[in-house]
């Protein structure tokens, strides 16, 4: 059986990664980034994948996406999302129109995207949203990233609801070795990170798993998988 899918933010990161180890396993995926050229020479070579570039916030861009996916759509992953305002200010001198961007592009753009694939959904169909501990913990100047996701994890939640037809997730991948990760600690070293290939085991849990709706953390999911020591 052919399983198709989408993973938004596939250029680099968690995106690629992800899009990597679905390829191997013989998905048929549709996946985008801003920039055509990464995208394209991130994602070449991989059996079944169709880079779509362009902006996630864009109507005609998500059309598109859906549209390269074929149906059914088994799998649709919002991972693509921006950290707002560098370097990370306060909430109290944070640029509103930065805020917006950051609301339009890690909320609403995901909605939409759900919204558009929903009638080409697959029976059980699996959405994965990417989310972050900074959704439910207060760290100073992550206000703004932190308060999109957690919007994010509730509108995850409810679709859950509404659909229980489908499986609906809400994914907080922990701490990785990223370029956003890298973005929001400007000079920092950051290789005590993980790779983003260590959370992947987790989303692929969810994936191929029958595990009910709610919010997961990649690494328990991964720890659940690991064999009972002898």
């Amino acid at each position: 059986m052919i399983r198709r899918g989408i993973v938004t933010g596939a250029s680099r990161g968690l995106g690629l990664a992800l899009t990597r180890a679905l390829s191997e396993r013989g998905w048929r995926l549709a996946v985008d980034a801003r920039g055509e050229e990464t995208l394209e020479h991130a994602v070449a070579g991989l059996d079944g994948v169709v880079a779509v570039a362009g902006d996630i916030a864009d109507p005609e861009h998500r059309r598109r996406l859906v549209e390269a996916a074929g149906e059914p759509i088994n799998l649709l992953v919002n991972n693509a999302s921006v950290l707002g305002a560098l370097p990370l200010p306060p909430l109290a001198e944070y640029p509103l129109e930065d805020l917006r961007r950051t609301y339009e592009i890690n909320v609403l753009a995901p909605l939409a995207l759900v919204q558009l694939a929903l009638p080409h959904l697959a029976d059980s169909a699996r959405i994965v949203n990417l989310t972050s501990d900074a959704a439910v913990e207060a760290y100073p100047y992550w206000g703004g990233y932190g308060s999109s996701k957690a919007a994010l994890a509730q509108l995850t939640a409810v679709l859950g609801v509404e659909h229980a037809d489908l499986r609906v997730y809400a994914v907080d991948p922990g701490d990785m070795r990223t370029q956003m990760q890298q973005e929001a600690f400007p000079g920092e070293d950051i290789s005590d990170r993980p790779p983003p290939e260590e959370s992947v085991p987790g989303l692929l849990a969810l994936i191929d798993g029958d595990e009910p709706s709610g919010l997961y953390r990649a690494h328990d999911l991964v720890v659940a998988a690991l064999p009972e020591p002898a």
